[in-house]
């Protein structure tokens, strides 16, 4: 618990950030998830727009420093590489796994 009034000021504004950079970075996330489903489904179109999109997000959230400007650049060139296979032809790319982070025995 903070003591100081710089200390108790420094806590209201971390905590103003950390709920304005989840909601950031949870727009991301929902719009990659929204753009692996179009993929799925084979509807370029739209996947194109969803990636646009998520460029977009990316690109401000960098700016600000939300999250890492490389982080946003090797977002954008994954997704980039996921779109320009399937509007080429080729198969359907499956969507990531979430990693549990537990030790195989």
């Amino acid at each position: 618990m903070p003591h100081s009034v710089s200390a108790k000021k420094r806590l209201r504004q971390n905590l103003r950030s950390r709920e304005r950079n989840r909601a950031i970075k949870s727009e991301i996330k929902s719009e990659m998830r929204k753009l692996f489903d179009a993929l799925t489904s084979g509807d370029i179109p739209a996947a194109r727009e969803h990636f646009r999109l998520v460029a977009k997000k990316t690109d401000r959230a960098a700016a600000k420093r939300t999250i890492h400007p490389n982080r946003a650049a090797r977002i954008k060139s994954r997704l980039s590489a996921r779109v320009l296979a399937v509007s080429k032809g080729g198969a359907a790319v499956s969507t990531p796994t979430k990693k549990t982070g537990k030790a195989k025995a």
